[in-house]
């Protein structure tokens, strides 16, 4: 692989935990749920409860701030703008964190990603995650 090519298993996704910030996250959910996909929202506001979560390892928060970090960023390996393929480098990111996540992900963050989302979207857009 050339060295001036980025590819998302080579990316260091701690490079963007610097880029997170809670108002950023919110900034890009309300702006980007058309583009993004209700999936995606509802799986970067999983990982921001679960950061909530007292019991959750530094580590394992350190990787969520990470991948919130690349999906807030406007500079990623598929700029978010292009068609279709667009935030599937940002989905990965999130799947990764997700991983890690997983044990901590309880009926609790659930429903505070559900009711976040009702509370951004509305009752409409929060039933087709049922």
């Amino acid at each position: 692989m050339r060295e001036d090519k980025v590819s998302i298993t080579t990316l260091e996704t701690d490079n963007y935990a610097d880029k997170y910030s809670e108002s950023s996250l919110f900034d890009k959910i309300t702006s980007t749920i058309k583009s993004a996909g209700l999936k995606l929202i509802y799986e970067a506001l999983l990982l921001f409860y679960v950061t909530e979560n007292p019991n959750c390892p530094m580590k394992v928060k350190a990787a969520i701030f990470a991948a919130l970090g690349y999906f807030i960023s406007p500079i990623d390996v598929i700029p978010d703008f292009t068609p279709i393929v667009g935030y599937s480098d940002d989905a990965g990111a999130i799947a990764l964190a997700l991983c890690l996540a997983q044990i901590y992900i309880d009926d609790t963050v659930r429903e505070k990603a559900r009711n976040k989302i009702r509370d951004i979207f509305g009752a409409k857009v929060a039933a087709e995650l049922d």
